[in-house]
Order: structure tokens, then sequence, then C-alpha cells
């Protein structure tokens, strides 16, 4: 049913196309480098895409223009679009290695030429991990700013390419001394304060912080869904999936499958029960 197009079919260039010539590096024996200008490629406007055949050429080079953007020696029309954000939450139990996911997610961005920036938002009420146990917490994680971080950022900066700083870990106790510091200083002219708007606008202005510069950003919500220290998290990331778009943002949920050696089987009914309780703060996770 489907039209056959032939092997050599000479694809003929959609209208208000731009023309781009990129250049590349050829070594020469005895000099540096030569400039060698390579073929025209051809893309479109971002208003003009769509998956005709004719066009699917143009979708694929403005795509991955995205890297070449802000790379230094490398000419380029392409503009860097809004970032995007993903969601990684956890349930059932803890130390299921959403960290690990969260890293390897990014790696597996920075291999497709995105730069990515990574956050971890921790629910407990330690300003932060300095004055844990590490027997409690695992070890602390010093970044190049002195901060004395989760131990997850460890694993970020081994994972990606990603600079972290102090803005790139943040927990309850840090969040509410920073609100808490504004409410003395008078910075709410005399409003209440509360969880929602308040401690829930300063979680999404902590996050679209470290966002500026980057393709993506992936932010941990520590703990596990269900944990009455979390809510606050969870609800600012679902008013940003409202704000931002189901095109913009990902939920990726971590879950435990244990498989039960008597009947030889996994089970998946925590994770309904974990995903239930996801659906019912609002929140509908779209990987698991």
């Amino acid at each position: 049913m489907g039209a056959k197009f032939p092997a050599q079919q000479q694809l003929r260039r959609p209208p208000s196309s731009i023309e781009y010539s990129p250049v590349g590096y050829k070594h020469v024996p005895g000099q540096k480098v030569s400039w060698r200008g390579t073929e025209k490629i051809s893309f479109l406007k971002r208003e003009e895409f769509d998956l005709t055949v004719l066009r699917v050429p143009g979708i694929i080079t403005c795509t991955s223009l995205l890297w070449r953007a802000d790379k230094p020696g490398v000419g380029t029309r392409a503009t860097r679009m809004a970032p995007k954000y993903i969601f990684v939450t956890g349930g059932v139990v803890s130390s299921l290695g959403k960290g690990v996911a969260a890293s390897s997610i990014g790696c597996l961005l920075e291999s497709r030429g995105f730069k990515v920036t990574l956050q971890k938002c921790d629910p407990y009420l330690n300003v932060d991990p300095g004055t844990m146990s590490p027997f409690q917490h695992g070890e602390v994680f010093v970044t190049e700013d002195g901060a004395e971080t989760d131990l997850d950022l460890g694993h970020y900066e081994r994972f990606t390419h990603a600079k972290l700083s102090r803005d790139n870990n943040w927990t309850t106790g840090r969040i509410y001394e920073t609100i808490l510091t504004k409410e003395r200083r008078g910075d709410y002219l005399g409003k209440t304060v509360q969880v929602i708007p308040h401690v829930t606008d300063e979680i999404k202005a902590i996050i679209k912080k470290v966002s500026e510069g980057v393709d993506v950003v992936i932010v941990e919500i520590g703990g596990t869904v269900g944990d009455i220290e979390s809510l606050p998290f969870l609800e600012a990331i679902r008013q940003m999936r409202l704000e931002l778009g189901a095109e913009n943002s990902l939920f990726v949920h971590v879950t435990l499958v244990p498989f039960i050696a008597a009947a030889g089987e996994l089970k998946t009914k925590p994770t309904q029960h974990s995903v239930k309780e996801m659906l019912s703060i609002g929140i509908q996770p779209d990987i698991l």
C-alpha cells in the first residue's frame, strides 16, 4: 500500500530553506590545518517541520545542529531552544539507583550532542549533608565551589561533562532557610507564608536557575513517593508540567519489581501502587 521511492531518487529542496555550508578540517603534512568546505545541506525553519519524505533530511539536519550551537570555531545559524526538563522520582523503596539512572540518561543525551546539567533535590531537613553520618547517608561529594553535597552529584560528574556547584543540590532545610530569611527581611510584604505557593515557587525557581545555557535539565527528586517530606517537591514539578507543557517535560519513575523465587515470577503490584500514588497527586509517569 505504501508508495515506493527509487533508491537514487533526487530529493528536491523544499521552498524557503536555508543553505548552510559547514566547514571541515583536513590534515595537511607540514601545515597545521587547512580549511575545506563540504557539501551544502538545506534545513527548514522550525515552523515548517513535517514528516513528509522530502523534508526528513531537513529535520535531521536541524536536530543535529543543536550540538553545534555555542561551540567555538563552528559556524552555525542555529539558536539554542528552550531547555527541556526530565524529572526522576522513586517508588516503593529507596536506594534503587535513581542517581545512576539520572546520570545514565544524561550520558546518553550527551552522546547525541546535547548539553545537559543535573540537579538533586533532597527532602530531608538538614541544610546540607556535611553534618550527616556517612553510615546513614553515604559519602559527601565536594564541588569545585566548596559545597558539601549529596553523593549523587559525584555520579553526575563522573557520567557527564556537567560542572556542578551548590546550586545543583538543594534540601528542604536549605529551601526553608532561604524562605525564612526572605520573610525576616520583609520580602513577602506581610503575606502569610505557606507551602503553596511560597515553598513550591522557591523550588521551581531553583530548578530554573540551573537551566541557563543547557539543552536538558535532569532533576532527581530524592526519597520515595508517598513520604510526607517530599510532597512540596512533587507538587512543584507537577506545576512545572502544566507551565512548560508535555513537550518540554518528562517524568521518569524508578521503582521496584521484585522477583519471587518460589513462584518464579516478577511481581508488578508494588509498581502499580507506586504509580497510583503518583497519579493521586497529579503526576503520570512517562517512563517506568
